[in-house]
């Protein structure tokens, strides 16, 4: 009777599954948090601590975003591979160490400012002017370019490791949703960050440490070593992982057991999922393409909104960022793209009623996010009316791109073997990362211009004008996207590169 007792226990266990993989999701999760935190520091704080301390303008700030855009480009290209070659673990953590070193790095460029340019403080920085001044500007970008460096080259590991982990964790017709959970780290990171970097940088700045950005830097930086700890201890691939039960596995592997696969079918399954695409011939596919067009055209907008935002409320409604108005404004800007949540659950809700494949039902959701972003063409003209309806509509208009971006990934994982995963997110980190070098090298000179010439466009003048008009760049580059991405790849199709 006790052998009995004892069977029907672990029967139990095994058939009630352990549910670890929403655990390693949250890891997930608060990375991307972290990660979108310290590439915030800079664009909350530029403007009204670091910008009077180096005399920069809007064109040396665009010049730092779009060189920060490029390396982040260039090294999602390797980044991927490498994460394929060093596994996710130790990629992961690779990773995460190299970017939360970038971050701190940036509190050092003042103090190499001064001893560069031979001042023996900030406030001389701020007092100096003619040469004196253009001299520190130019050192400080530099010296800021070079941080900004180290941070690209870690950041760009984020998002193929955490894809590679998820399709490692999830079955395909959960990956979307899993995605737009982490993905939504993004949005929690861009929504906690004004809220606390800009009265992190006051205060330490009100009890004289350095000029308060500095700090900033230091203490959003260290978040990251304190997951790498958590990551060290707890993750293992779900089949050698002690926190997954069998049943649990069973489930994360239900791709490899569909009911009705012919034995020649189940073969090409798993070479297709086992082979390893050399990275060269990655570029013949045009679902590879698909997905570079895919992150370029719609990449950039997001990184606009989160790099610019803070400036153009600045900017436009004369709100510096550590005021209680501009900090309420990005946070309901932010709390809106939360809704990006239930984007990823669209495509499930499509395959369970239609019965659409993965692909079929991703690119019918995505053709309905396309159309949201429109509404940012609407963005300035209503602003004459009140600052609120520019915040709202680009809130909207990035949730539509999370839960775009959180398919697009998911694409991925429908149709490239789990060995090439991170090598494909990779490259369409790097298109992404273009495509932001791109608007953000465009934005900060469009600004200065109209600035300096009083530009007008659609009856509104000055840096307001130079922001309409991205807006509507903004607004239309999501169904272009989408056009691009439908040409290449018309209907859904598995690479086999065992073929």
């Amino acid at each position: 009777m006790d052998n009995v007792k004892t069977m029907n226990k672990a029967d139990a266990a095994l058939a009630k599954a352990s549910n670890f993989r929403w655990f390693i999701c949250a890891l997930l999760f608060f990375a991307t948090t972290v990660n979108y935190m310290d590439r915030q520091v800079l664009s909350l704080t530029w403007k009204d601590f670091i910008a009077p301390e180096f005399h920069w303008t809007d064109t040396n700030y665009g010049y730092i975003t779009a060189v920060f855009s490029i390396v982040y480009a260039v090294a999602n290209l390797f980044a991927g591979r490498f994460i394929d070659w060093m596994g996710t673990k130790k990629g992961y953590l690779w990773s995460i160490f190299i970017w939360s070193l970038g971050a701190c790095l940036h509190a050092l460029c003042g103090w190499a400012t001064e001893h560069t340019v031979g001042l023996s403080s900030a406030t001389q920085m701020v007092s100096a002017t003619g040469v004196v001044a253009s001299t520190i500007a130019m050192t400080s970008v530099y010296y800021f370019i070079a941080a900004r460096i180290v941070l690209g080259i870690g950041e760009a590991g984020n998002f193929p490791a955490a894809i590679k982990v998820t399709a490692e964790y999830f079955p395909k017709k959960d990956r979307a949703y899993a995605t737009s959970i982490f993905n939504a780290g993004s949005t929690v990171g861009a929504l906690v960050a004004p809220l606390s970097i800009p009265p992190l940088a006051r205060y330490f700045q009100n009890i004289g440490i350095g000029n308060g950005w500095e700090m900033a830097f230091v203490v959003i930086g260290a978040l990251g070593f304190v997951w790498m700890g958590v990551w060290m201890f707890y993750y293992r691939k779900p089949a050698e992982n002690p926190y997954v039960n069998q049943a649990e596995l069973a489930y994360i592997e239900q791709d490899n057991k569909t009911k009705g696969e012919t034995a020649r079918e189940k073969a090409e399954v798993e070479d297709s999922e086992t082979a390893t695409i050399p990275f060269l011939k990655c570029f013949k596919y045009p679902q590879t393409w698909a997905v570079f067009f895919g992150k370029f055209m719609t990449d950039g907008v997001w990184w606009f909104f989160l790099f610019w935002i803070p400036a153009y409320i600045s900017d436009v409604y004369g709100f510096a960022s550590d005021t209680g108005t501009a900090q309420m404004l990005i946070f309901v800007l932010y709390a809106l793209t939360m809704l990006s949540i239930y984007g990823g659950k669209l495509p499930t809700i499509i395959i369970e009623r239609t019965g659409k494949n993965p692909y079929a039902a991703r690119m019918q959701a995505m053709f309905i996010f396309a159309l949201f972003p429109l509404l940012a063409l609407f963005a300035q003209p209503l602003g004459a009316y009140s600052y609120w309806w520019p915040v709202i509509i680009i809130g909207i208009a990035g949730a539509a791109h999370q839960s775009w971006s959180a398919n697009i990934y998911s694409v991925v994982g429908d149709m490239f073997p789990k060995s090439t995963i991170a090598t494909i997110i990779g490259i369409g980190g790097m298109a992404g990362g273009i495509g932001s070098f791109l608007i953000n090298l465009f934005s900060g000179k469009l600004f200065d211009y109209a600035a300096e010439t009083n530009m007008t466009f659609m009856g509104f003048e000055g840096k307001p004008a130079g922001y309409f008009i991205i807006f509507c760049i903004c607004g239309v580059a999501y169904l272009i996207g989408w056009c691009i991405m439908k040409a290449l790849v018309p209907k859904y199709k598995i690479i086999n590169p065992a073929k």
